[in-house]
């Protein structure tokens, strides 16, 4: 998964099958047996998926109602704690930013591609479904769950005095992408890596890249947790680590917990390596209606060694109390603590 080419092991028939604790959704479920076959075939160890349902998904509100952190992660990291599954493959973007007392982050593996992506009706891209929408006197509806996404689309679309009404949803992405070929809505944005890890990336009409919307942070990352006691499979883990990826989403992350934002707040970081040398950090923080938005960068030499994460960090909260400074709590409405 890290690009690498890892030698394999004979499976172990003898040897009891390694539990990875996995949330029901389709998406999770694919994401999770791709982890799974990668861990047989450095260890060669069989693992059994274990399903656990997450409070996120059994809620019909809104993850701005429910908090967003954690919602995913929670149950999972409770069967850990309890000894229910050996190791768990999270989204990194549902992770909270704060580490959990008797769990180490194992692995980081290569990021898949981090922007969002629309799928709208009749293939259109987001130019052209607002074009001729307009000429049929009708904003473009489009659907999303995230205030991040409303944010910096209702940005753009003041930007280029663009009629579209963002619409909140929720829901799987059968559900999300249902809104649309019912005609029910115009457009949904999903992230372009789980619509690639679920082999559906021809359903993609138009790729959203950052110049019109920064993804949230960790998007398109998973992280895959064990216990620190099980130091034998943390290091076993380790092989899956991608080491840019891990330090490029620490930048990220220290940006979120520094702004004391939750998911469910209207907050964007990406990091992205130059020349292998240097860490570029862009972050957007705004109001979902797209009135205000606060757009930052940061960049600064990284080297890949031991301290990598802790340097990544520091570039994070650095570019965070920027956006402070210019009134970013301000517009990011109540902050988690």
């Amino acid at each position: 998964m890290n690009g690498q080419p890892l030698t394999g092991r004979t499976p172990d028939a003898t040897a009891a099958p390694l539990r990875l604790g996995t949330r029901r959704s389709a998406l999770a479920m694919a994401q999770s047996g791709m982890v799974a076959r990668e861990v047989t075939r450095l260890t060669g160890r069989a693992v059994e998926l274990v399903e656990i349902t997450t409070y996120g998904d059994t809620s019909r509100e809104a993850l701005a109602q429910i908090g967003g952190t954690g919602v995913f992660v929670s149950a999972l990291r409770d069967a850990l704690l309890e000894g229910r599954i050996d190791f768990a493959v999270h989204s990194l973007k549902d992770l909270p930013t704060a580490g959990a007392e008797g769990l180490v982050l194992a692995a980081v593996p290569q990021r898949e591609d981090s922007r969002d992506a629309l799928v709208a009706r009749e293939g259109l891209a987001l130019g052209e479904l607002v074009e001729k929408l307009a000429g049929a006197g009708r904003p473009a509806r489009i659907g999303t769950g995230s205030p991040r996404r409303m944010a910096q689309l209702n940005a753009w679309a003041r930007a280029n005095g663009a009629q579209l009404e963002t619409v909140a949803i929720r829901g799987n992405v059968d559900t999300r992408i249902g809104f649309v070929t019912s005609g029910e809505l115009d457009a949904v944005v999903l992230a372009t890596a789980g619509l690639n890890r679920l082999g559906r990336a021809a359903e993609i009409t138009g790729h959203l890249d950052p110049e019109l919307m920064i993804p949230a942070p960790g998007q398109g990352a998973l992280a895959v947790e064990c216990t620190t006691a099980n130091t034998g499979l943390a290091a076993a883990l380790s092989a899956l680590d991608h080491a840019p990826t891990r330090v490029a989403v620490a930048a990220e992350r220290a940006l979120l917990g520094a702004l004391e934002a939750g998911c469910s707040a209207p907050v964007a970081a990406l990091a992205g390596w130059e020349h292998q040398t240097e860490l570029r950090l862009e972050g957007v923080v705004g109001t979902v209606d797209g009135a205000t938005l606060l757009k930052m960068s940061a960049h600064g030499p990284i080297v890949l060694d031991e301290t990598a994460e802790q340097q990544a960090a520091a570039l994070g909260r650095a570019l965070a109390a920027r956006l402070l400074d210019a009134g970013a709590a301000a517009l990011m409405g109540e902050r988690a603590r």
